[in-house]
């Protein structure tokens, strides 16, 4: 959204890419629902089902929690214990058919201390109503310029996996949903926290931020907590009790 996940699953990946991705099922939950989105509790609201025909979809990307309009060039910043990492976020004008929907491609790199050591391609679509979901990712974790894994790549309709929404057209607090659902890969659940929460970085100070608290059934540890404000996306990405931040530097158009 993880944005953007972006994902949570494998612990070997850097902090922003972490901060993008979505997240899995939070703790006490029960079974992993069949068809993700379609059938999680959203406090009392009905929960958003998967487009059945190419009507249910439109062409980009448009609701303002994500700002993912094509062109946009997000820039987050954190500083590591291994250094400091650095996420270029591109909506690009690229597309990519998956199930026979058009997805945008999203194109994430990540960098420790100016090496690039994470290169991923998310697939994101909206349907009519204004919920975006999240198709997969084309994920290549780099060390001194070379290919060394491709952990948390996923598509949808590949090996049961199936999309999940990364944002809802109309968030109400207590709602939560399946963000990504690929067995053992990617297994993401986001929940609404707050419509109102507070959120200071680099690029300004929000006071009206939606915040999701996100986890994954693959690793219990890992729990994020992500800040969206309305006209311009993700702001802020906090883990480890607020120790960990990763926070929008710049916006290019």
């Amino acid at each position: 959204m993880n944005w953007i996940s972006r994902s949570l699953t494998p612990m070997a990946m850097p902090l922003a890419t972490l901060l993008i991705m979505g997240c899995s099922k939070s703790p006490g939950d029960g079974t992993i629902p069949s068809a993700p989105g379609g059938s999680v509790s959203t406090a009392g609201q009905p929960a958003p089902s998967l487009p059945a025909s190419a009507s249910g979809w439109v062409s980009g990307l448009s609701n303002p929690y994500l700002g993912f309009a094509r062109g946009r060039v997000f820039n987050y910043g954190s500083q590591t214990a291994e250094g400091l990492e650095t996420t270029v976020v591109e909506v690009t004008n690229q597309t990519k058919t998956i199930q026979g929907v058009t997805t945008t491609i999203v194109h994430d790199r990540v960098s420790l201390n100016g090496s690039l050591i994470e290169d991923t391609f998310d697939w994101y679509a909206q349907d009519t109503d204004g919920n975006i979901w999240y198709f997969g990712e084309d994920s290549k974790q780099i060390n001194q310029g070379v290919i060394v894994g491709t952990a948390g790549s996923w598509e949808a309709g590949v090996n049961g996996a199936q999309p999940g929404i990364v944002m809802l057209a109309n968030p109400k607090v207590g709602m939560k949903y399946q963000q990504e659902f690929a067995a053992g890969v990617a297994e993401d659940m986001a929940r609404i926290q707050s419509l109102s929460a507070p959120a200071q970085v680099p690029y300004g100070n929000f006071d009206d931020c939606l915040r999701t608290f996100e986890t994954t059934p693959l690793d219990r540890t890992d729990r994020a907590y992500k800040y969206y404000e309305r006209g311009v996306g993700l702001v802020l990405t906090t883990e480890d009790k607020g120790n960990l931040r990763d926070e929008l530097v710049s916006i290019k158009h």
